[in-house]
């Protein structure tokens, strides 16, 4: 289409609303909780969880004829026991069963193991096998020849404390980057959703994801780090090309070159008028036809129609600005068609695919569109 004006997209922008001040202010706020977060539970309860690992890994086989107090040493205690019987644990998605046992002083306990009972013959009842306490909780049954670790394993305790550390470190930096472009650098851009804002948000996302999943495959905080480590060169990699694309494609004119498409029939989609004209609808959806645009606030686009005049002149398509008057985003896919009626600024605003058809229906609106540019 051939635009009537053209704005560049890096001309000045005007200063941040009280509304985007506000935001960036809360940007800030969650960014900062978020590290608070992160440092806590890299901090604290992952150490715990490492040192109960690393005292768990080291100890030793309690020494013959020790007194009952050594339940509470970090010894381990293996006690010869009778399976009573086994309970499936339900309600999890992982699969899980109890172990009930009996120990040879009569004393009765249960403990709990991943998978399945049928896949552990020797967990019948009547069976004998082995328990090893550790700190006075089953660390791992022997059954036979085969070692089953319980849910009480200390082992690997520290990876969900690792995960929520990195991803919310990482998440933190994103919100400290959105709360920086807002209040110093938001002025290179008009647009309500600039490359400069979302190709770092992309690639931030993608580092909170990664650091998330880094504890996971690895077996310890280090390798979890020297992985993220390794994945950042390439997450920056992909978002400088990205940046470079998405800078190329917005330099100068941001007018968005659309074919109006005349609608076979009647079409009612997502869409609102804004501007001080008596047809504006703000009820969230346009009808447009051959010869036909309305707004309505009836999703089938049946009634309480409003149809638009002949004398509104379309102007130009373009992105949706920082400061337009409270436009919806449609998800992020909305675009505004800039009219004037008589003077007055008038905007069309719906999603990009369904713009043509507001074109088509607004070229086909009178007669007196023959003289009138075309968008």
């Amino acid at each position: 289409m051939t635009p009537e004006k053209s704005v560049p997209s890096t001309s000045p922008a005007p200063p941040l609303s009280p509304k985007e001040r506000r935001g960036a202010l809360i940007g800030a706020v969650v960014g900062g909780v978020c590290v608070l977060v992160a440092a806590f539970m890299l901090l604290v309860p992952m150490r715990g969880a490492l040192d109960d690992e690393r005292a768990f890994r080291d100890a030793v086989a309690c020494s013959q004829g020790s007194g009952a107090h050594e339940d509470a040493d970090d010894c381990l205690r293996t006690v010869t026991v009778r399976v009573d019987r086994t309970e499936k644990r339900e309600g999890k998605k992982t699969p899980s069963f109890w172990v009930y046992v009996t120990e040879p002083d009569g004393t009765s306990t249960r403990t709990r193991l991943r998978g399945s009972a049928d896949e552990v013959p020797g967990a019948g009842a009547g069976k004998t096998v082995q328990v090893t306490y550790w700190r006075d909780q089953i660390r791992y049954v022997e059954f036979g020849s085969e070692r089953r670790y319980t849910t009480a394993d200390p082992r690997g305790d520290y990876k969900m404390y690792c995960t929520v550390g990195l991803g919310l470190g990482l998440y933190s930096l994103l919100h400290l980057w959105l709360w920086l472009w807002g209040t110093r650098f938001s002025h290179f851009s008009r647009r309500a959703f600039p490359w400069q804002a979302g190709v770092p948000t992309a690639g931030g996302l993608a580092l909170t994801v990664i650091g998330a999943f880094a504890p996971w495959p690895t077996d310890s905080p280090g390798e979890a780090l020297r992985l993220v480590g390794v994945c950042a060169p390439v997450v920056v990699a992909v978002c400088a090309v990205a940046a470079l694309i998405a800078a190329r494609r917005q330099r100068g004119d941001d007018t968005i070159r659309l074919t109006p498409s005349v609608p076979d029939k009647e079409r009612c989609f997502l869409g609102v008028v804004v501007g001080e004209v008596p047809y504006e609808g703000r009820g969230g959806w346009l009808v447009a036809g051959p010869g036909t645009l309305a707004t309505t606030p009836d999703p089938t686009g049946a009634s309480f129609r409003r149809a638009v005049p002949g004398s509104l002149r379309p102007v130009r398509v373009r992105p949706r600005y920082r400061l337009d008057p409270d436009l919806p985003d449609y998800e992020g896919k909305a675009v505004v068609l800039e009219c004037e009626d008589d003077g007055v600024p008038v905007f069309v605003v719906t999603r990009k695919k369904t713009m043509p058809w507001v074109l088509g229906a607004l070229e086909t609106a009178g007669s007196d569109r023959d003289e009138a540019p075309r968008p």
